[in-house]
């Protein structure tokens, strides 16, 4: 408790100066104001976090944070759970859909196996830092003890930090890879927001409707059964959250704590994400949430945390695709920033529109 203690007091709030000075050379650029949307938000955040107006995000990074659950005996996939280590293998070869989103946008791919519940080989080019085979069944019990959970957001943070210092990313990106895992973060977003998990389960890998209520009977019961505190997001993630969900929140943490933005994917991430935001407001200024999910509980996530993904495109994959394709967003409005020239610069005449 001591490190994770030591990583939030890390944490301080983007520069809100930078982020209006910012806002002003934006407004100045010549061609009406505003009219570039959304992109100008997501650049005068990149300015608050790096407290620059010429910020960079060239090089980028996504962690995919592997690992299983044992609440899949309760039958909530369409997908057995050997499917994790075999996507696993997938991605190390590097022919699977995230793989390719990444490639496309000059971003490298990491799988992390956190807690994947077979043994995977050593000579598999991924890291290997399994904290345990799986987490337990949350329909029976707490998904882990509270010590692992801290390993958890300990070692998301630390993969983060490392390649910060090591290798310069400028841009972090999260995604996932689980069998069953839209079951235990769907209970977080019913811990967090005491919403019925009726109204905020999806279909996850493509379950028909019978399996589907199965499933909401399922994280009903586990959240019945565990109580977690909606006001201790350690607990919460402890009670029914998983490995790689608890990566997810600390990469958060690690890219807050070192200054840099992270764009989280689809619902996992972006529960990880919500984990990491209750444990330390601040870590929400270094948050870019990519795209909005098909999964119906990523509504009441992007509502809770108040960050309007950049993307909408139906999508419901995980792996950390939607943030691969968010980047290029990203980076495009660093350059809005620093190349469009101001009505000064060019001297060109301002109207004031």
């Amino acid at each position: 408790m001591k490190a994770l203690q030591e990583l939030i007091e890390q944490i301080e709030p983007a520069d809100s100066n930078w982020r209006e000075r910012a806002w002003e050379r934006l407004h100045s650029q010549i061609r009406p104001r505003g009219s570039l949307g959304r992109l100008e938000e997501v650049a005068a955040r990149l300015a608050g976090i790096q407290q620059t107006l010429q910020p960079v995000v060239d090089r980028k990074l996504i962690f995919t944070m592997a690992g299983d659950h044992g609440v899949a005996v309760e039958g909530v996939s369409a997908y057995p759970q050997e499917v994790t280590a075999q996507m696993v293998f997938s991605f190390a070869q590097g022919w699977a859909s995230i793989n390719v989103l990444a490639k496309h946008v000059g971003a490298e791919v990491r799988v992390v196996d956190c807690g994947v519940a077979a043994e995977l080989p050593s000579q598999w080019p991924i890291l290997h830092r399994k904290i345990a085979p799986g987490t337990a069944n949350i329909a029976k019990g707490p998904a882990m003890p509270r010590e692992h959970a801290v390993r958890g957001l300990l070692l998301g943070a630390q993969l983060v930090r490392e390649a910060r210092e090591a290798e310069g990313i400028e841009l972090f990106g999260s995604g996932d890879m689980g069998i069953a895992n839209t079951t235990p973060s769907t209970a977080i977003i019913a811990a967090f927001s005491g919403r019925p998990p009726g109204q905020l389960t999806g279909r996850g890998t493509g379950i028909d409707d019978a399996a589907l209520q199965h499933k909401v009977r399922v994280i009903e019961t586990a959240l019945a059964v565990n109580r977690p505190n909606p006001d201790d997001a350690l607990e919460v993630l402890t009670k029914v959250g998983g490995y790689e969900i608890a990566a997810l929140g600390g990469a958060l943490l690690g890219a807050a704590a070192a200054r840099v933005p992270l764009v989280c994917d689809g619902l996992i991430a972006t529960a990880g994400a919500l984990v990491a935001c209750r444990l330390v407001p601040a870590a929400k200024d270094y948050l870019f949430v990519s795209h909005r999910s098909e999964e119906i509980g990523h509504g009441t996530m992007i509502e809770m945390l108040g960050i309007q993904p950049l993307l909408d495109l139906g999508m419901r994959l995980g792996e950390g695709t939607g943030a691969a394709l968010a980047m290029n967003l990203i980076e495009v409005s660093s350059k809005i920033l620093k190349d469009i020239k101001t009505f000064a610069e060019a001297g060109v005449t301002d109207t004031g529109h």
